[in-house]
């Protein structure tokens, strides 16, 4: 997953302004105690940070690839 990806997923899924505040100040501990933001910013990969903010909103595998039927969801990562 590429982070413009990540991007449109927060905005279809969480919604643009919500999704961006959730990315900037929710601190994931999937992610170290780090906001999605941060872990970005460290180089962390956007499917570990969609995957760590959706774990913790208790978005269901239904919801989490959006509205568009033909995205496919990335794989998680084996040491997630």
């Amino acid at each position: 997953m590429r982070y413009r990806e990540l991007t449109d997923l927060v905005d279809d899924v969480l919604g643009p302004v919500q999704g961006r505040l959730l990315l900037d100040e929710l601190v994931l501990g999937e992610l170290g105690g780090r906001t999605g933001a941060v872990a970005l910013a460290d180089g962390e990969d956007p499917r570990a940070v969609w995957h760590a903010l959706c774990d913790e909103l208790g978005i269901p595998d239904a919801r989490r690839w959006g509205s568009d039927p033909h995205r496919q969801a990335p794989p998680r990562r084996a040491d997630r």
